[in-house]
């Protein structure tokens, strides 16, 4: 892992689950990693204990929906570590419902924060990026960005299917000196199963998520893409647990 040493590392959705789990990972590995999520006491918590356990962590709060505010995440790393070299667009919500429930507020919450977040996060860092000439994005998708999860899954399928077009897109264009990385999860101990509030779906999910296996699991496979050297660009990684079959 001598290729993540004193790499900067900006990480949104960094408060809790995969993106917190990410950064700690990193920083062990010699990482300077900047957090951003909408929770500010979560993030100082979390960012004072890499420091006090040997790392090198800073803090932002921040809303992925916000232009501006990613923008600013992306500068504000620049400004305090002299560079970004990796972004990892991890904020993303799941609200599981059928279609017929109609949960409209959800869908929007779901386009706005897993699609309209990381084309925020694209916008920031790309310039960024092309200025130095170098960088890695790394997006978190999902199996169900594979497959449609299917019942209830629709819409989050549809946000990890837009995510997974919009990274292999980025890769096209970006060139030879930008890499770019779709992680696709599945079932992942975090926070992610806890956002449906259709009673029938948030029941098939806790029982679906009994096989879950650690965020640590996605922590590693992210390491493992940014560990690479400069001319190996890994594009897409899914991991599940053995036992699961979608």
């Amino acid at each position: 892992m001598s290729e993540i040493k004193g790499k900067v590392v900006a990480i949104t959705g960094a408060s809790s689950g995969l993106g917190e789990v990410t950064a700690r990972h990193l920083a062990v590995k010699g990482a300077k990693v900047m957090l951003g999520a909408r929770r500010l006491e979560k993030l100082k918590n979390i960012t004072d204990e890499i420091n006090e356990s040997g790392g090198t962590a800073v803090y932002m709060e921040m809303d992925v929906t916000d232009s501006g505010q990613v923008r600013l995440f992306a500068e504000k790393t620049v400004e305090t570590f002299g560079k970004l070299d990796v972004l990892v667009n991890n904020a993303g919500i799941m609200s599981i419902a059928p279609l017929q429930a109609l949960k409209v507020e959800e869908w929007d919450k779901m386009i706005d924060i897993n699609i309209k977040g990381v084309l925020n996060g694209f916008a920031a860092a790309l310039p960024i990026f092309e200025k130095q000439k170098s960088g890695h994005f790394v997006t978190l998708s999902s199996v169900a960005g594979l497959k449609v999860f299917s019942p209830g899954g629709t819409v989050y399928s549809a946000t990890k299917f837009a995510v997974r077009a919009i990274s292999e897109g980025f890769r096209h264009e970006v060139g030879e000196k930008i890499r770019t990385t779709t992680i696709a999860p599945g079932a992942v101990a975090s926070e992610l199963q806890y956002g449906t509030s259709h009673a029938a779906s948030a029941d098939l999910l806790n029982d679906f998520y009994k096989i879950a296996i650690p965020a640590a699991s996605v922590a590693r496979a992210i390491a493992f893409a940014i560990a690479q050297p400069s001319d190996v660009d890994v594009n897409e990684i899914a991991l599940r647990p053995t036992v699961q079959e979608f």
